[in-house]
């Protein structure tokens, strides 16, 4: 319990100064990306800037193993958090740190408790538009055949992608590009059903409220008539009672 209580302290003390240092790796991705005329020291100081972050996830994560003390259920139920922390070191790509980042960004959020599923879904479309503008941009400007030429073009490709609308009007075509594509997709769909499932679970809990209070109500209903009626007996004992010599 004292290892678990140390755990779930850590959890909730990183929380905040992760998310902070996740907000720096997007400003450090971002500019190379955006200013085309980024020198070579300012580039390599958004790149020492990732790995930073992204060794600070990994960090937590050998933290959260230390103190947790079902070590072999942790990495279990944690596997995606362990793929996260050994995929950018498996071929040192800049996708694949910002991969990384965002996996493990998703999985400390959904731990906290105080983040409602609204939020959290939320910051996921604000954060996938963002890098995966970003990423489209970086792999497709420099393509001989490529059409996403600026970050207005990337912007409203990721729109129209994880829309599913799919105008066709811009569209990747290295093959980065087109698995970035995919994942946005299948990001776009899953969030999707996720809205609308809360949706619909808001409006099955709204219903499923006034069932219940129109229930109570027919209930105290109910008992009230009985109440009176008991009453009424009552009254009529009493008066025969009264009547007789």
């Amino acid at each position: 319990m004292q290892e678990h209580s140390a755990q779930a302290r850590w959890e909730l003390w990183t929380q905040r100064p992760l998310l902070a240092l996740a907000v720096l790796f997007a400003v450090a991705y971002a500019v190379p990306i955006v200013d085309t005329s980024a020198g070579h020291s300012l580039t390599t100081a958004c790149t020492a800037v990732e790995w930073a972050v992204w060794a600070t996830f990994a960090g937590d994560y050998v933290v959260r193993l230390a103190l947790t003390p079902r070590r072999r259920e942790f990495v279990r139920t944690h596997w995606l958090d362990l793929c996260a922390v050994v995929l950018p070191m498996l071929q040192p790509l800049r996708l694949l740190r910002l991969v990384s980042t965002l996996l493990l960004v998703g999985r400390r959020a959904r731990m906290a408790s105080q983040i409602r599923v609204t939020t959290y879904v939320a910051g996921a479309v604000v954060g996938l538009l963002m890098f995966g503008s970003l990423a489209v941009l970086s792999v497709e400007r420099e393509s001989p055949n490529g059409n996403i030429r600026t970050l207005g073009d990337a912007v409203w490709w990721s729109f129209t992608t994880m829309t599913t609308v799919g105008y066709g009007d811009h569209a990747p075509t290295t093959g980065l590009g087109r698995i970035i594509a995919v994942g946005l997709m299948l990001s776009g769909i899953a969030l999707l059903g996720v809205v609308t499932a809360n949706i619909a679970a808001w409006f099955i809990e709204r219903f499923e409220k006034d069932d219940v209070e129109e229930r109570a109500q027919t209930e105290a209903i109910l008992a009230l008539t009985e109440e009176v009626r008991a009453l009424r007996v009552e009254v009529a004992e009493l008066r025969e009672r009264s009547l007789r010599p």
